[in-house]
Parts: structure tokens; C-alpha cells; sequence
């Protein structure tokens, strides 16, 4: 598995309690749901150039 990079992240609280909400319904942690918002985000915007893990490979098909 890969290192991960930590960080703090201050978010609005309202913000973090919809994001909890929705990474529930998608049977996530809201902090994964979070890096698989980024990414997806990162990905449309044409700036993520790396090869997909199989992880995300299953991510991206759902």
C-alpha cells in the first residue's frame, strides 16, 4: 500500500457534516470519500497523470 500524505484540514462544520452524510450513504469514511472527491475532481481537470492503482481503477467504474 502507499504512503499516504497527512495534513490538517479545517473545514466548515456544516461543510464536514454534509460530507459525512454523503460518504456514509457511499459506504465510506468520510476522509476517503474526501480523497475520492479530490481525485475525481483532480482527474476531470486533466491534471492527474499517473497511472490508476486497482483501487482507483474500482473506484472510477462505480
Amino acid at each position: 500500500m502507499a504512503i499516504k500524505k497527512q495534513f490538517p484540514l479545517r473545514l466548515d462544520p456544516k461543510l464536514y457534516t454534509a460530507l459525512e452524510r454523503w460518504a456514509a450513504d457511499e459506504f465510506r469514511s468520510a476522509n476517503a470519500h474526501i480523497e475520492f472527491l479530490l481525485r475525481e475532481a483532480v482527474r476531470h481537470a486533466g491534471r492527474l497523470h499517473e497511472q490508476l492503482s486497482p483501487e482507483d481503477a474500482e473506484e472510477a467504474k462505480e
